[in-house]
C-alpha cells in the first residue's frame, strides 16, 4: 500500500491542533511592585482626607485570597452635605478659571497617572481581582488617556458645538462600578472637570482603594480643594448623592436595576441625568469570517476580565454552517487560558470580584444546565482561597434560556446559530438590552449593512473590546442613555446656549 492511500484523510473543515500534554508548565511570574495600600482609608473632601462624621469603616477584602486589604470609610449624609458644600464653593472659581488653565491640571493628573502607573495596577488588581497585565496594560493606561484627551479640549469648546456656547453645569454627583474602577473614574471626572464643572464622586463599596488612592494625585497635581471629592460608602451614600439639592446632574454607571431607581428618583427634579447601564451583547460570527481572528475575538469579548464588562460578548451567534467547527476550535482555545492569580502576569482569567457575584454566577449557570444547556467546562484547577470560576461556555442554547437573557457578569458564554442575517438581526435585537454588539465577516457591505440594523450604541467589526478616548461609548434601551468620550460626551456635561 502506498504512503499516500494509508494516510487517514482529512476533514476539509478539520483544524489542525498542537498536542503539548503535561510536558511543560509556565514558571510563576508574580508582579512585585508596592501597590502602597493604605492598612485604612479617609474621605477626600475640600482638598483634605477626612474621616467620616458617621464614625464607620467596612473592610475591603481582596479577592484573590478572601483577605482584608484596607479598611474603607463609611460616609453619612452629614459626609455627602460637606462633599456637596466644598464642590459649590469650588465651582464658583474653577468654572470661571480659563480653559487652558484647566487643562493643565488635566494633563498633570495624567502624567502622575503615567508615573505611578505600575503602582496603581497592582492596587487595582488587589482589590478588584482582575489579572495584573489587564490593569498595567489596559486600564491605567487608557485611564491617562481619558485625562489627557480632555486637557486637550478644555481650551476648544467652543468647537465641540460650533456657533453655540457652553457653560458647565454646576456639580456633578458621580457614582462609579466595581469591574474598572480607574477607568470609571476617568471617564466621569476628566470630562467634568474640563467643562468647568465640580464633582462628588463615589467609587464601589468593594473597589474603593484606587479612588481613595487617587486623592493623593489630585494633591500632587494641585488641584484646587474641593473641585474634586472623593467619598466612599455602600447604596445609602448613593442615595444621599443622588437625592442631594446641590447636584445639577448625576453620571451612573452600574446595574439596570440600580438605573431605574435613580431615574424615577430624578423624575421631575430637573437634573441632568445619564446611564451606563447593563448588557447582552451579540458577537455574530459569519461563515466568510476569518475563523481563528474570530475565535481569538469571542474569548477576548467575554473572558476579559473574567466577563465583568458590561458590553462583554456573552451571546455567540454563529452562523450554522460554521458553528460545529468553530464551537470545537473554541473549547480548544478555552483549554488553554490560565486561571488563577491575578497578580501572576501569566494569568488569562483572574479572581471573581466577591462572593456575592460569585454566588450569581453559580446561580445562573446552574439554571442554564436545569433548562437544558450543554455546559462545557476545560479541566481547571482553580486556587484554594479566594472567589475564582472556570471559563464556561454553553452550547443548545434557546433564546428563552435565563443564560441567553439575564446579564451574568461573569466568564460564561452562550453560543446559539442562525442561518440568514435577517435572523441574526432578529436573534441580536432580541433583548431589552442595547449597549454593543460585535459582527465578525470578510464582506465590507454585509457589515455596514448589519450596523445600520443592530440595536446597539457600540458596534464592533471583526475585532472586539477596542476603545478610545475620543469615541463616544453608551447604550439605547435598558443600557441606558447619555454618552461618555468624544464630542458627545463633552456636552453631557455642559447646558448649550
Amino acid at each position: 500500500m502506498s504512503a499516500k492511500s494509508s494516510r487517514p484523510k482529512k476533514s476539509k473543515t478539520q483544524a489542525r491542533e498542537l498536542l503539548f500534554g503535561d510536558l511543560w508548565e509556565f514558571d510563576p511570574a508574580p508582579e512585585s511592585a508596592d501597590p502602597k495600600i493604605a492598612s485604612r482609608y479617609k474621605l477626600f473632601i475640600d482638598g483634605k482626607h477626612v474621616a467620616p462624621k458617621s464614625r464607620k469603616h467596612f473592610d475591603s477584602l481582596s479577592p484573590r485570597d478572601g483577605k482584608k486589604l484596607s479598611s474603607i470609610p463609611q460616609a453619612g449624609k452629614a459626609d455627602v452635605d460637606a462633599a456637596f458644600a466644598a464642590a459649590k464653593k469650588a465651582f464658583t472659581s474653577w468654572s470661571k478659571l480659563s480653559g487652558a488653565e484647566r487643562g493643565k491640571y488635566l494633563f498633570r493628573i495624567a502624567r502622575l497617572l503615567q508615573d505611578r502607573s505600575r503602582e496603581f495596577a497592582v492596587a487595582e488588581t488587589l482589590d478588584g481581582g482582575k489579572p495584573i497585565k489587564e490593569s498595567r496594560d489596559f486600564d491605567l493606561p487608557m485611564a491617562a488617556a481619558h485625562f489627557f484627551y480632555h486637557a486637550g479640549w478644555a481650551d476648544k469648546l467652543e468647537y465641540v458645538a460650533p456657533g453655540r456656547k457652553l457653560k458647565p453645569l454646576g456639580v456633578i454627583g458621580q457614582i462609579i462600578p466595581w469591574n474598572f474602577p480607574m477607568l470609571m473614574l476617568a471617564w466621569k471626572i476628566a470630562p467634568a472637570l474640563a467643562t468647568g464643572n465640580t464633582v462628588v464622586i463615589k467609587p464601589a463599596e468593594t473597589t474603593s482603594v484606587t479612588a481613595l488612592k487617587f486623592a493623593t494625585i489630585l494633591e500632587q497635581a494641585g488641584l484646587p480643594p474641593g473641585v474634586v471629592n472623593i467619598i466612599s460608602g455602600d447604596g445609602e451614600t448613593g442615595a444621599a448623592i443622588v437625592n442631594h439639592s446641590t447636584a445639577a446632574k448625576i453620571a451612573f454607571t452600574g446595574s439596570t436595576e440600580v438605573g431605574k431607581l435613580i431615574q424615577k428618583s430624578l423624575a421631575g427634579t430637573g437634573k441632568k441625568l445619564t446611564l451606563e447601564l447593563g448588557g447582552k451583547a451579540a458577537n455574530i460570527v459569519f461563515d466568510d469570517a476569518p475563523i481563528d481572528q474570530a475565535v481569538e475575538g469571542v474569548i477576548n469579548g467575554i473572558f476579559f476580565n473574567q466577563g465583568h464588562v458590561c458590553c462583554a460578548g456573552s451571546r455567540l451567534l454563529v452562523q450554522e454552517s460554521i458553528a460545529k467547527e468553530f464551537t470545537t476550535r473554541l473549547k480548544r482555545r478555552l483549554a488553554v487560558l490560565r486561571v488563577g492569580d491575578p497578580l501572576d502576569k501569566n494569568t488569562d482569567v483572574g479572581a471573581i470580584n466577591s462572593a456575592e457575584q460569585l454566588a450569581k454566577i453559580k446561580e445562573l449557570v446552574k439554571s442554564g444546565v436545569d433548562q437544558g444547556a450543554e455546559i462545557h467546562q476545560p479541566k481547571c484547577k482553580l486556587p484554594r482561597s479566594g472567589y475564582y470560576f472556570t471559563p464556561t461556555l454553553f452550547t443548545g442554547v434557546a433564546q428563552s434560556h435565563r443564560i441567553a437573557r439575564e446579564e451574568i457578569f461573569g466568564p460564561v458564554l452562550s453560543v446559539l446559530t442562525f442561518r440568514t442575517p435577517e435572523e441574526a438581526i432578529e436573534k441580536a435585537n432580541n433583548t431589552p438590552f442595547g449597549l454593543s454588539a460585535g459582527i465578525w465577516t470578510d464582506k465590507g457591505s454585509k457589515i455596514l449593512s448589519m450596523t445600520s440594523k443592530l440595536k446597539a450604541g457600540v458596534v464592533w467589526a471583526n475585532t472586539y473590546n477596542q476603545f478610545d478616548p475620543s469615541s463616544p461609548f453608551g447604550g439605547y434601551k435598558q443600557s441606558g442613555f447619555g454618552r461618555e468620550g468624544g464630542k458627545h460626551g463633552l456636552l453631557d456635561y455642559t447646558s448649550i446656549a
